[in-house]
């Protein structure tokens, strides 16, 4: 079964505004997907067309086999939610929100085990959320979103306000529901979290569906691959490494030399060729594009360019 499918997924507002224009997405039971775009790409009004917070202009939509709209109820008692923008109640404490969750989802969770799992203690959990940082407001949010033991986890920047430490709580949290079953579905603009994390992502880009695939084969679809830096004691004036296989760019600046290697083995190809060239390496490091590089190339593009091709 899949996790969520949508199927031209299109909400406009007015006549020509769209937020999210024929999106077509499947995301697979168990898996930890990213959604990545912009601000303003549409990504938080699919997730509210997905949760039938906001009704499509067209196309359709289902979450762990129920019709989005049709079926809102039963998708609710089986997803938990930490939505980015989100209210607690000033004068209840942390434990007796989760109380509140806990009988609405009509589960058997533990409120102290919860408030443990998301790292408040004893003492937070008897405050007023009112007196509640924006990082423990944070974590009670996801201690609420983990009520149930949800099969879908849904996260809209699930790191907003947190310290490194939340940060690595929420990371190991999200590998740890995917490893008992459930899926993830984990919006973000912490990039290097997301890659941390995330066994696909599919970035948006004014509303449309760009790219969807491994964080390495967006890389092998963009060409970006691996760059190698090379510290020479003197370049060599045309250094005649753009006939190797795997090379798709090379670039010389002072004593170094960037080279761009679509293909592992390009990298000792590049080197080897340098010496065999009478060149005298000084130092030499490699660095894979981040998933970063490969979300500006995908999103910030010419208004005469057309949007990529969509890689499954």
């Amino acid at each position: 079964m899949t996790a969520i499918s949508t199927d031209g997924l299109t909400k406009r507002f007015g006549d020509d505004v769209y937020a999210v224009d024929e999106l077509s997405l499947t995301v697979e039971e168990g898996e930890v997907f990213g959604f990545l775009g912009p601000n303003g790409s549409g990504k938080s009004t699919t997730i509210d067309m997905l949760l039938d917070y906001v009704r499509p202009t067209a196309g359709s939509a289902s979450v762990l086999g129920f019709d989005a709209q049709a079926e809102a109820d039963e998708i609710h008692d089986r997803v938990g939610i930490l939505p980015d923008g989100y209210s607690l109640y000033d004068r209840l404490s942390g434990r007796e929100h989760l109380q509140y969750a806990i009988r609405l989802k009509g589960s058997d969770d533990d409120p102290d085990d919860l408030l443990h799992r998301v790292g408040l203690d004893e003492r937070a959990g008897s405050r007023p959320a009112g007196t509640y940082s924006k990082g423990m407001s944070q974590r009670l949010a996801l201690g609420i979103a983990l009520v149930g033991d949800p099969d879908l986890l849904i996260l809209d920047e699930p790191s907003s306000g947190l310290d490194p430490d939340g940060i690595r709580d929420i990371r190991e949290l999200t590998l740890q529901h995917a490893a008992d079953g459930g899926t993830v579905f984990f919006s973000s603009h912490i990039l290097s979290q997301v890659e941390a994390v995330c066994d696909r992502v599919g970035i948006l880009d004014d509303g449309r569906l760009v790219a969807v695939d491994t964080v390495d084969g967006l890389r092998e679809s963009l060409g970006t691959g691996t760059t190698i830096t090379v510290t020479v004691d003197e370049p060599p004036v045309r250094p005649d490494l753009d006939s190797l296989a795997g090379v798709s760019g090379v670039h010389v600046e002072g004593d170094e030399i960037q080279v761009t290697c679509t293909e592992p083995a390009a990298k000792l190809a590049v080197l080897d060729q340098l010496r065999a060239g009478g060149t005298r390496i000084l130092d030499f490091d490699t660095r894979k594009s981040s998933l970063e590089d490969l979300f500006s190339a995908y999103t910030h593009r010419g208004p005469e360019t057309p949007p990529m091709e969509v890689q499954r």
